[in-house]
């Protein structure tokens, strides 16, 4: 009686809960008469507040023979002001109870702050002031560009599979705009001039180029009465015009193979073209990349690591581009093991997902590791205004920082599967393999 009560109990227990949406988070928006966009997001959770001014400016927007220009400028914007002194940036932040930094991707620049909130006005100061009267000068560009060099050696030049990397999206793209790295060559940071500097600050360093993001406890009301004396007074710009992202149609597979000294065991890199982050098709790609190697129970996982013991690690990611984007696979193979063996079982787990699609257990974990990843997004203010930046920036919408899962939960197996027809497919297709130096 005790097994056949359980057994009913299993048969009769109700169909697991939809997974659950996000906590909405709440900000306003409004634009100085320079054109300064500010977002603010108030959250009283902790006495802090995160600042991010984020730059419709990355490497997307650079020209041939000047690579690296973006990143190089970051640099720059820590090198003093009218009246910040070279380094004292820094110095106040830290001696306040803060944290700060800066980066540079291929579609915008962003600089951040994290402080107690009794630091406000200092933070408004310390990003007014840069913005509007930046200290360009010969010896500031000579020390951040021999700062920029040295960052490219021990991250790239010096490190396994850096070369590889570079060689990925240089394959991957034909545009010119995200075809280079966003660290640029030794030879463009070299021929920079201080006549490009002040040209470059100029063009994309203005008000009307820019997104100011504020979260944390703060008063809203109070925030943007402060923000309009800090920000008010400064000049906008022409806007730049924005470049061409587009690719060309492709024809085929595109494939190189690289020997790296500095390898000490095999890699297998390939990317395929998946549409813009903005775009509805790419929540689809979000979920097929946590379906194939998110955790030990993913597609890849299975198939390469624990069954047939090919590769010790796989990773998918889907990254968001403001033009198109990329699906990149990296696996690295166990000793001994025949990359082409690895590659052939990649294609075969692929094919299969194409063939078959993907069962909706797959697609509800994969909502849920969203979730969770989303959620840890957003576990400080400052990452709260970061994201917003972004989304501003790049996509012109920071209500993506609530709409984005929605869009992923609302995704079905079929589109999942419509998404690996359309993009996993060997014109948009690029294979980067590297092995040791010396080896076949």
């Amino acid at each position: 009686m005790i097994r056949t009560a359980l057994f009913l109990l299993v048969l009769c227990s109700p169909a697991r809960a939809a997974v659950p949406g996000l906590p909405k988070v709440a900000f306003t928006e409004s634009r100085l008469d320079n054109g300064l966009r500010v977002i603010i997001a108030p959250d009283a959770t902790a006495p802090v507040f995160g600042i991010a001014v984020t730059y419709d400016v990355g490497s997307r927007n650079e020209r041939p023979g000047r690579t690296g220009f973006a990143h190089l400028f970051e640099h720059m914007m820590f090198q003093g002001s009218e009246n910040i002194g070279k380094g004292e940036h820094f110095i106040l932040v830290l001696n306040n109870g803060g944290g700060m930094n800066g980066t540079t991707s291929e579609d915008r620049t962003n600089y951040f702050e994290a402080l107690p909130k009794n630091q406000f006005d200092l933070a408004l100061f310390l990003e007014a002031d840069r913005m509007k009267s930046l200290n360009i000068n010969q010896a500031n560009l000579d020390n951040q560009r021999k700062a920029v060099q040295e960052e490219r050696r021990l991250g790239l030049d010096n490190q396994p599979y850096g070369k590889s990397m570079l060689e990925l999206d240089n394959l991957s793209f034909d545009n010119f705009a995200y075809k280079h790295s966003v660290i640029g060559s030794m030879r463009d940071l070299n021929a920079a001039s201080l006549d490009d500097v002040r040209d470059f600050f100029k063009t994309y360093y203005a008000p009307n180029n820019a997104v100011l993001v504020l979260a944390g406890d703060l008063d809203p009301a109070e925030a943007l009465e402060k923000v309009r004396k800090a920000f008010g007074g400064l000049s906008a710009q022409p806007i730049p015009p924005a470049p061409d992202l587009n690719e060309e149609e492709r024809f085929g597979e595109r494939r190189t193979l690289i020997k790296d000294p500095l390898a000490r065991v095999p890699r297998l890199d390939v990317t395929y073209l998946v549409p813009p982050g903005a775009a509805p098709e790419h929540a689809a790609v979000d979920a097929l990349a946590v379906i194939l190697a998110g955790g030990k129970s993913s597609r890849l996982y299975q198939r390469l690591v624990k069954e047939k013991e090919l590769a010790t690690e796989v990773d998918v990611q889907a990254d968001m581009r403001i033009g198109p984007s990329l699906l990149y696979i990296n696996a690295m193979p166990r000793p001994g093991t025949d990359l082409a063996v690895l590659e052939k079982s990649l294609d075969e787990v692929l094919e299969d997902v194409r063939a078959k699609g993907v069962t909706p257990a797959e697609l509800e974990k994969a909502q849920r590791l969203y979730r969770r990843h989303l959620i840890q997004g957003r576990q400080t203010a400052l990452n709260t205004a970061v994201q917003l930046g972004e989304f501003a920036v790049k996509f012109k919408d920071p209500a993506l920082i609530n709409s984005r899962f929605e869009a992923l939960r609302k995704v079905t197996p079929a589109q999942v599967q419509e998404a690996a027809r359309k993009y996993l497919i060997p014109t948009g297709r690029t294979v980067v393999v590297t092995v040791p130096e010396g080896k076949s």
